[in-house]
């Protein structure tokens, strides 16, 4: 395999690229596309249906399972759970066959490619199963932002390996992609009352429901304080709004499973709320250590409902079950978030950028409550005049935390840098690139976000950076960087590292 090298950083010519074959069904209703909400033509397309002889309706039902039977799995399944949603609109003396029914829910039924438009985004990690692995040899996972019909963004994965040389080799792209059911989770309070102390609402309203629920509690739970606080609306006035804003709270937090005999590769993460009904974008994954040695993975992404951003924690053991639950304080209050992958003196520590521009640190007990962040890293140079954030969460070395961060410069170019921070105290720098580690390349310009190299997690193997990083939104490219070489010119007063 040929390696271009340039500066530091080696460039494999492995491309992750958009699969627009990858699709998913969605219910559809008529007149409630999205663009012209209007009342739906429900009605009128039931009676069209119920009108066709059953020559054409078998005839109709045969040509769509032979046309898209082998793009889904339960295919037939979702026919019949998508015409359940037009129960209330069928006569309960109209006894529908089975063929017109799964007709009906064809009908009713949409493709959306997850894909696309756009693919970018990747954040790599550890697989956790490194069974049959040759030695030297790693399994990894990497998670894609994909983007489809309307920039509305989902959270996709590959998978693959990276040998001893640190060549990196993907599996086979999977034949379907397949959503999660969705269920209820756990709730947590710190939750709650962070997120009520951001909107500067709360009082004794909200310490009503809260307060008799413990840290932790279930939204039937939740439903019957709610209830209780409904009936006192006549001396409570504030009580209507506390209620509707705790509710909207609890919505962001659920749980999605997938069967896990399914390829992990196989599985996406679909926007499953009104916060991210526009997309789920940058997902940071994180193996995490805590100090007893479990091993959980984390991923914090930004959801988006077309006005106002929020952001999550996805929090996984094996890739098969994933909770999903509201990151709320001050230093949560922007995009990008990357947690540290172990706590640091006994505390969770994350990368954050609540002002927009700048790199901070930001410290709390609470994995889901980030208040306070201190300043680490300020633009200075062309290359990141106008922000800085980070490319993903810190990686730990012997001489430092190593962060990859974006730097974005004149003609909205995202770069690629490089600083080190203190092991003890990662609020101090020890050490940085004067030069972007990567810059789009004359190759790299072009794409569905032209003028973008962005990276949202890059991993350690053999003493090798391996960092995988968008191209333009529109492809996912491969670089590699050998530690010693990167530490050489980190170290303070070394030779800039040569622009890409």
């Amino acid at each position: 395999m040929t390696v271009r090298r340039v500066g530091l950083a080696r460039r494999s010519p492995v491309r992750v690229t958009a699969n627009t074959s990858r699709v998913v069904t969605r219910l559809f209703v008529p007149g409630q596309e999205g663009f012209d909400q209007q009342e739906s033509r429900s009605s009128a397309v039931l009676r069209r249906l119920l009108a066709l002889d059953d020559g054409e309706v078998q005839g109709a039902l045969d040509d769509f399972v032979a046309r898209f039977a082998k793009r889904h799995r339960g295919l037939m399944e979702t026919f019949n759970r998508h015409a359940d949603e037009l129960s209330d609109r069928i006569d309960p003396d109209c006894k529908l066959s089975a063929t017109r029914r799964l007709l009906l829910g064809a009908a009713f039924t949409s493709e959306y490619a997850i894909e696309g438009a756009a693919l970018c985004n990747p954040s790599m990690v550890v697989h956790p199963d490194q069974r049959s692995m040759p030695k030297d040899t790693v399994r990894f996972i990497m998670s894609v932002r994909g983007i489809g019909e309307g920039h509305r963004s989902s959270i996709g994965f590959r998978t693959g390996r990276i040998d001893r040389a640190s060549e990196v080799c993907f599996d086979p792209p999977p034949s379907f992609a397949t959503p999660g059911c969705q269920e209820e989770a756990t709730l947590s309070a710190s939750a709650f009352r962070g997120e009520l102390r951001r909107l500067r609402e709360g009082g004794e309203d909200a310490d009503y429901v809260l307060n008799q629920l413990g840290e932790q509690f279930s939204g039937a739970e939740l439903e019957s304080r709610l209830n209780l606080l409904e009936r006192q609306l006549a001396t409570r006035r504030q009580a209507e709004r506390i209620i509707a804003l705790i509710r909207r709270i609890a919505e962001r937090t659920y749980a999605v499973r997938f069967d896990s005999a399914s390829p992990l590769s196989e599985r996406v993460l679909l926007p499953a709320m009104a916060t991210e009904s526009h997309g789920m974008e940058d997902a940071r994954f994180v193996r995490f250590t805590e100090d007893d040695g479990v091993v959980t993975y984390y991923a914090t992404y930004t959801a988006y409902n077309g006005t106002d951003i929020g952001q999550q924690l996805l929090e996984t053991k094996e890739f098969s079950e994933f909770t999903s639950s509201p990151l709320v304080g001050a230093a949560a209050a922007n995009k990008g978030l990357a947690l540290f992958p172990r706590r640091i003196n006994g505390r969770f520590a994350a990368m954050s950028r609540s002002d927009r521009e700048t790199n901070s640190v930001a410290f709390s007990d609470d994995l889901r409550h980030w208040q306070d962040s201190a300043p680490c890293q300020a633009p200075e140079r062309s290359w990141e005049m106008l922000q800085l954030g980070n490319c993903g969460s810190p990686i730990e070395t012997d001489a430092g935390w190593l962060v990859l961060t974006h730097g974005v410069g004149p003609m909205r170019t995202y770069n690629i840098g490089v600083i080190l921070l203190d092991l003890m105290d990662p609020t101090r720098i020890v050490g940085q690139l004067r030069e972007p580690l990567l810059s789009p390349q004359s190759n790299e310009q072009d794409g569905y976000v032209p003028n973008v190299v962005y990276s949202c997690g890059a991993l350690l193997h053999m003493d090798t950076l391996v960092i995988p990083y968008g191209i333009g939104d529109s492809a996912i490219g491969v670089a590699s960087v050998p530690l010693d070489e990167l530490m050489d010119a980190l170290r303070p007063g070394a030779a800039h590292a040569a622009r890409l």
